[in-house]
């Protein structure tokens, strides 16, 4: 009889003030992981009403099935694999997690991580109950006044209402600074760190840079990718943007 493997990880890069990036760091790490890693990956969006990851996943499909290049990178991608590509499922937030449940029970292989695309404002309904189900969020940062400012305040208020006094899932909430502008004085972000840590938050080493690469989706020129929800991250394009080391982190704080 075939052992059971335990329940997957429900992940979520969470924030609470649009245009940092979490959706695209949802994207581009369910990608690297499944594609590259050999993770089983699912993803929950239930960013609605826009439901980007979900339209990006029907983006994808329609230029694989227009565009011969894409047909063939899909084909040699997946033979290689012995493996599809990995589901997005639309909810609502207060179904998200019942529509992981009911993901877990339609697909055959068993899931190592769920990703959900969350709102990005505590007051959407069912907000707080899903994502005190969450086992680890990140919460990507920029140099920012009220970027810094509301997702401080919501990752305060959560580790110390929820997490602190186990009234949630949650084992970890890591800060990420994400679109760092490489003009900025390191010595800025350095400064910001200690003052996050010093209220007893944590902050991943990985700084990821502000580059138009993370814009970089299937296109008919044929250009390299860099998010996708069916391929991973293009080698060439990942050079510079440190999303190799921010996955390793990322692997090293939720892989126990």
């Amino acid at each position: 009889m075939k052992e059971k493997k335990s329940a997957p990880l429900f992940i979520a890069f969470s924030t609470q003030k649009g245009g940092v990036g979490k959706t695209a760091l949802t994207v581009i790490t369910a990608s690297y992981l499944h594609y590259l890693k050999g993770y089983n990956v699912g993803v929950i969006d239930c960013d609605c009403p826009q439901y980007s990851i979900t339209e990006m996943r029907d983006r994808d499909i329609k230029q694989i099935q227009a565009n011969p290049h894409y047909a063939e990178l899909a084909s040699k991608q997946f033979s290689t694999l012995n493996n599809s590509a990995y589901p997005v499922e639309a909810s609502t937030v207060t179904d998200a997690i019942t529509a992981a449940n009911d993901m877990m029970k339609s697909y055959q292989s068993d899931f190592d991580i769920i990703f959900f695309d969350l709102p990005g404002t505590l007051n959407t309904a069912g907000f707080i109950d899903t994502v005190s189900e969450m086992d680890y969020i990140f919460s990507p940062i920029s140099a920012d006044r009220l970027v810094l400012e509301s997702t401080l305040s919501f990752a305060q208020s959560f580790s110390e209402m929820f997490i602190q006094t186990k009234r949630s899932k949650t084992k970890g909430l890591h800060l990420l600074w994400n679109l760092v502008d490489l003009r900025e004085q390191t010595e800025l972000y350095d400064e910001y760190t200690k003052v996050i840590q010093q209220i007893g938050l944590n902050v991943l080493s990985t700084r990821l840079t502000d580059t138009k690469r993370f814009r970089k989706e299937l296109s008919a020129q044929n250009k390299p990718i860099f998010r996708s929800t069916m391929f991973p991250v293009d080698k060439y394009l990942a050079k510079g943007s440190r999303i190799d080391e921010f996955v390793n982190e990322f692997c090293q704080i939720i892989i126990k």
